[in-house]
């Protein structure tokens, strides 16, 4: 599990083609220090595993599935990613739970800039757009987000200066694609929903 809260905004050093996924090599003296092989680290939301950690770069290793399914196979060197380590036990939770499995790739819709602050607009399937209500939590690339509009085909954050600046969410356009998981307890209450109501 995971918070959404960024800790890092790390570089992609190298994408090394290990077929039929890659291996990427992402630079950052903080994070390295404190981890360690075989722990899970959020990379722009998607839950990975440090597979080596060697000074200030860590190795993760993802496959076809998750290349296909989120925006790391866009990823080249010099790329900005959003990095989490995963939440230990007593913790503080400071954004929502985020369990790092992407939902689905949703597109920059519009942004409305207006002096450092922007809403933003996102176009995303409708499975998911059933799982948002205003007010609610989304993670964004990762980024714990909260819900202003939820549209029939969309849905839109307000995003401050701090978080434009500390993130990617700042240089992104409309088009971008942009990793998103719904709040995991949206995912059930629509379950337990579809259960009841054959």
């Amino acid at each position: 599990m995971f918070t959404g809260l960024v800790q890092s905004l790390a570089e992609v050093v190298d994408v090394i083609p290990e077929p039929p996924g890659v291996r990427l090599v992402i630079r950052d003296a903080r994070i390295a220090a404190q981890s360690k092989i075989g722990d899970s680290i959020a990379i722009n939301g998607c839950c990975l595993t440090a597979v080596d950690v060697d000074n200030d770069r860590m190795s993760f290793q993802a496959g076809d599935e998750t290349l296909s399914r989120t925006n790391l196979g866009e990823l080249l060197p010099g790329a900005l990613v959003h990095l989490v380590p995963s939440l230990l036990a007593g913790d503080p939770i400071g954004g929502h739970y985020v369990t790092g499995h992407i939902d689905a790739i949703a597109t920059v819709d519009a942004r409305q800039d207006e002096s450092d602050w922007c809403r933003m607009w996102f176009r995303a399937p409708a499975a998911q757009l059933a799982q948002m209500a205003s007010k609610g939590s989304v993670a964004v690339d990762g980024v714990s987000l909260t819900l202003v509009d939820v549209e029939h085909n969309r849905f839109s954050v307000a995003l401050i200066p701090h978080t434009l600046s500390m993130t990617t969410l700042g240089r992104r356009k409309a088009g971008d694609g942009v990793n998103i998981e719904t709040d995991v307890l949206a995912k059930y209450v629509q379950r337990q929903s579809e259960t009841s109501n054959p």
